[in-house]
């Protein structure tokens, strides 16, 4: 079982007769951690700068570099921490049960993505146009991926375009935002990255419609800390044919 780590904020609203009125943040950003102690505080600084109306919830998957120990000192964030290693998937699903906010953004704790993107993202969804809204590194060109990485993406967004009519780019992108009670609403398998292809497949399945929008992406390299690795995209991809024909 995941544990509430102290120091920080509890995880979830209160609830009980002389409880103030909960006031839900307008977006909580999601951020998986594992071993990920050069880069988490500064991911940290820049969703914090996004405004007080955001909630930030980590999952350390049970880092063993420190992270956790920095994640403990780091305040106003509710802090879950996995007992052991899971996966990104699983602390995903591990972060959904402690979510408050309207909308639902996964960020990585890494510094490949830019938070600033985050408030333009959610904005189609705060005003009904979306309800799932994908930032696409593709829609401005190519950006400065490795070749087998490009065509992997290229791939899998392919294949969910043709399994699932899902007129996207980029399948694999970090940044997927979603109304909260639809990804709530989602009964999620996944243990590591194949997230991405199961809320993508099963999103289109219950007709939602996936809005792009473009982002700015920094890769690093798997000397950097970059974890995911060539047999996680052909479990993306065997993940995108599994759902079409299953639940």
């Amino acid at each position: 079982m995941p544990l509430i780590a102290g120091g920080n904020q509890e995880a979830g609203p209160k609830h009980g007769a002389e409880s103030a009125p909960v006031v839900r943040p307008a977006l909580s950003v999601v951020i998986p951690a594992y071993n990920e102690r050069a880069t988490i505080q500064e991911a940290l600084r820049r969703v914090r700068a996004l405004g007080e109306d955001v909630e930030i919830v980590v999952v350390d998957d049970a880092s063993t570099d420190g992270t956790g120990e920095i994640l403990e000192r780091e305040a106003g964030i509710v802090l879950v921490r996995h007992p052991a290693n899971q996966g990104k998937g699983m602390a995903i699903r591990t972060a959904l049960e402690h979510v408050t906010g309207r909308v639902v953004a996964i960020q990585d704790a890494d510094l490949e993505y830019d938070p600033e993107d985050l408030l333009r993202l959610m904005a189609p969804i705060g005003r009904g146009e979306a309800r799932v809204v994908y930032g696409s590194r593709f829609l401005n060109g190519r950006p400065p991926m490795a070749l087998p990485n490009y065509v992997c993406n290229r791939l899998l967004a392919w294949t969910a375009n043709l399994l699932y009519g899902a007129r996207i780019t980029d399948e694999a992108t970090c940044y997927k935002l979603f109304d909260a009670e639809l990804v709530r609403s989602i009964p999620l398998t996944c243990r590591r990255f194949e997230f991405c292809p199961e809320v993508t497949a099963k999103v289109r399945k219950r007709g939602e419609r996936i809005l792009e929008l473009p982002i700015r992406y920094e890769p690093r390299t798997y000397d950097s800390g970059k974890k995911i690795r060539w047999w996680d995209g052909v479990i993306a991809l065997w993940t995108l044919i599994k759902f079409r024909f299953t639940g």
